[in-house]
């Protein structure tokens, strides 16, 4: 049976031989490939790059222009797949320019094509083909026919300057074009987010407290027109419009816990999770040690992430007792929930776990769920730690603008108040 050449672990070629081996071969099938490929590349690169600056003045030079980047990102990727195949070439495609200019409009599609790095690169790498493309074409092609027993020798050198082209050029920077799908993936889930807290909110106000007001006004409109004529089914409907009233209040200080409790504001996590905590149907302890509060978004996220957990525990879990820990570690702020329940729990198990990660992946934190079958379940959750003195020194500046703004609005109406009286 006869195996194909592979490259070794450390991403380099075998050592080069007299005798031409099959990876040899390869090498010389790239090289002698370059020359013609390269003339199709840099008379593209040319014409297509030439004409869009050329007509950057018009309104078809820069559409123009982008479109001959994206052909260039084509080039690339034909460039890429040729180095992975001939000369074993570990490099990666890289991120695709969709995620940059999603639910965008064309002018944002064409500003984002226009600063493409990994079309600029493309470009760059077409131009300086040409020359080395008649340079390897030329000498492996006399190695061929003169110089056979340097031939292995000759085509190791020239190829390993293909490698480094393509890495140079064409290999994408791994951790800033990873980091850039990731805060492009990230930014979605925000958005998403953002518009679902909005739905539920708007539901909530809708099938709720307003719902209640009307009919609280309907019904202190009929007590208004029974006052005179049935003063006693009058006072039985304003006692009923007075619970109706004590009912939408408690809905309305409901909802506003749950866009954002007024304990966590005035005191932190740990008055902020007892309080939860309290609330959760079976036995919990809380334990939160940090030396000060972190930022407010974060403090938020945190705070919403335990009251989600202690939620499952109560509905899924079957639990005795559950504990909530809390501490800093570094510059990532970490939370652990651990219940005694049966255990079983998974990401895809419809208790909001997925939707939990997304949250914290979208502000660069790690869920982690480890939850066997017969428990116990362990949650733990990292955050990043953002100090919150910056945070609190600007709400304070604000408060004290907004005082000082309306010590202004006072002094003006003081003024128009005056001159009414003297006119």
């Amino acid at each position: 049976m006869t195996m194909s050449p592979t490259v070794p672990d450390n991403d380099r070629p075998p050592p080069a031989r007299l005798i031409p081996d099959p990876w040899t071969w390869k090498e010389i099938g790239h090289l002698l490939a370059n020359l013609p490929l390269t003339i199709v590349w840099f008379v593209y690169t040319v014409f297509m790059i030439g004409v869009g600056v050329a007509l950057a003045v018009t309104v078809i030079g820069l559409p123009l222009l982008a479109v001959g980047l994206h052909g260039a990102r084509l080039i690339g990727k034909a460039e890429r797949g040729r180095a992975r195949a001939m000369l074993g070439v570990p490099v990666d495609e890289p991120s695709p320019m969709e995620l940059s200019r999603r639910d965008k409009g064309f002018f944002a599609w064409l500003w984002s094509s226009l600063k493409d790095p990994v079309g600029w690169r493309a470009v760059l790498y077409s131009f300086v083909r040409l020359p080395w493309g008649v340079l390897t074409f030329a000498v492996t092609l006399v190695s061929f026919l003169v110089l056979w027993p340097l031939l292995p020798h000759i085509t190791r050198l020239l190829s390993n300057g293909d490698r480094a082209m393509v890495r140079a050029l064409l290999s994408p920077s791994d951790e800033l074009e990873r980091r850039i799908a990731e805060l492009e993936s990230d930014r979605g889930v925000v958005v998403d987010t953002a518009a679902a807290d909005l739905r539920r909110i708007e539901r909530d106000l809708h099938d709720g407290a307003q719902a209640r007001l009307v009919a609280l006004a309907m019904g202190l409109g009929l007590a208004k027109e029974k006052l005179t004529d049935d003063p006693e089914a009058a006072a039985r409907m304003v006692d009923e419009a007075h619970g109706e009233v004590k009912v939408a209040l408690q809905e309305l200080r409901d909802l506003a816990r749950g866009i954002h409790p007024a304990v966590l504001t005035d005191r932190g996590l740990d008055a902020a999770l007892s309080a939860i905590a309290s609330r959760c149907t079976v036995p919990v302890t809380v334990g939160v040690d940090l030396p000060g509060r972190p930022a407010e978004a974060i403090e938020g996220i945190a705070y919403f992430t335990v009251s989600e957990l202690l939620q499952n525990v109560s509905k899924h879990s079957s639990a005795r007792s559950a504990s909530v820990e809390v501490w800093r570690s570094g510059d990532r702020l970490l939370l652990q929930v651990t219940d005694d329940g049966r255990g079983g729990a998974r990401m895809d198990g419809g208790t909001g776990m997925a939707g939990l990660a997304e949250r914290l992946g979208a502000v660069d934190g790690l869920f982690v769920l480890d939850s066997p079958v017969g428990g116990p379940t362990t949650v733990t959750a990292e955050l990043p730690w953002r100090d919150r003195e910056r945070t609190h020194a600007q709400t304070h500046e604000q408060k004290l603008e907004q005082t000082r703004e309306q010590k202004r609005e006072q002094k003006r109406e003081q003024r128009r108040e005056r001159m009414r009286v003297r006119k």
